[in-house]
């Protein structure tokens, strides 16, 4: 399959994927919508005289051409929306040799108005052959077909369906080119939506498991100081410990899902937990209701990646939370300075982006320490 895949695509014909889609469906009925022209043959054998043999034999010869077109054109379309590109293509050759016998007898049974027949021979190559192969057969039928008529019946007589035949090829490989366009905009659309999706997950991931362990290191260290001289505050802080790791899973879980939503009183009272453990003081002004509705999502990851750095990194006696209407500051008086933006804070800055928001991080300037702000 890959190599056919690689073949077609080198003759210029983009796969189609899905044997489901559209095109492989109902691609047939656009080509069957112009047997309508064979209106004109039939007509021309029943109001022509003629012995009832010629007329029943003609008419067999027209119907035998439109089920071979027909048959040939439904099969191809399915095959290349398939994936199966050889098989379109041996089997469309075989139909397409089928039409021109067809043709040709015609051609010896009602004369001119067999032309009707081009069209046909010279677009179905359309639905089975790379853009290559599918130019150079089309023009060399519709070449041999112009030659023929003209040394036949004259110029005057072919003129017109030579015109009818090009327009209908024209008009096939038009509708071809842009189902090809739509299928390559729609390849790229699943590619994009795939790569935000694998950032989401990663960036959710980030932010669960950094906040999680960092809480889980800083409280095992304490629970290991403690051990010795209060074993009870020390057990206390091993069942958080494990809590948090339960706590941590079950959020994993629900982000490889979809289906983890921050919120932020919830991360305001995990900041309070993940703050004391570090023996870090925490001050709030401000309280969740006086958060626009349409932030707070925003807001609480943005305050998780903001306390997991203060504990880590900051080396703080005090960490200051203010929530506004739309913003968030988070003040700690730390070492300050030097902050380097990583895959936390990348993460965070790309969530409040996509929110409509901007984010900035810095030395305070009032005093020592880092400050973050959030704000719309």
């Amino acid at each position: 399959m890959a190599t056919q895949r690689a073949r077609w695509q080198s003759g210029g014909m983009s796969p189609r994927t899905s044997g489901t889609d559209a095109w492989g469906r109902w691609g047939w009925l656009f080509g069957a919508i112009w047997l309508v022209f064979f209106a004109f043959p039939l007509t021309y054998i029943w109001a022509t005289d003629g012995s009832m043999a010629w007329r029943v034999t003609s008419t067999a010869v027209v119907l035998a051409f439109m089920a071979a077109y027909v048959l040939t054109v439904r099969r191809a379309t399915r095959l290349v929306a398939a994936g199966e590109y050889d098989r379109a293509a041996r089997g469309g050759m075989v139909g397409l040799a089928a039409m021109v016998a067809a043709a040709i007898v015609l051609a010896m049974l009602i004369g001119p108005n067999s032309l009707t027949t081009l069209p046909f021979i010279v677009a179905v190559p359309v639905f089975f052959l790379p853009w290559r192969a599918m130019w150079t057969t089309s023009l060399v039928l519709f070449g041999v077909g112009v030659v023929a008529s003209t040394i036949a019946w004259g110029l005057p007589r072919s003129v017109m369906l030579w015109g009818i035949a090009l327009l209908v090829l024209a008009t096939s490989v038009l509708s071809r080119h842009l189902e090809e366009r739509q299928e390559s905009a729609r390849a790229v659309e699943g590619q994009l939506a795939l790569t935000e999706e694998r950032e989401r997950v990663a960036r959710d991931v980030h932010d669960v498991l950094g906040h999680s362990l960092t809480v889980v290191t800083v409280k095992t260290e304490l629970a290991q100081r403690l051990i010795d001289v209060d074993p009870q505050a020390a057990k206390r802080e091993l069942a958080e410990v494990q809590d948090l790791s339960r706590q941590a899973l079950a959020e994993i879980r629900a982000t490889v899902g979809g289906l983890r939503v921050a919120r932020l009183a919830d991360e305001l009272e995990a900041a309070r937990v993940a703050l004391a453990g570090a023996g870090i003081e925490m001050e709030v002004c401000g309280s969740v209701t006086d958060v626009d509705p349409r932030r707070r999502i925003t807001l609480a990851w943005v305050l998780r990646e903001a306390v997991t750095n203060v504990v880590r990194h900051s080396a703080a006696s005090r960490c200051t939370v203010e929530l506004g209407e739309s913003s968030l500051r988070v003040l700690d008086d730390g070492v300050g300075g030097g902050v380097v933006e990583g895959n936390g804070l990348c993460g965070a800055g790309e969530r409040v982006r996509q929110a409509g928001g901007q984010l900035t991080v810095g030395a305070r300037r009032d005093a020592a320490g880092t400050a973050l702000e959030v704000r719309w």
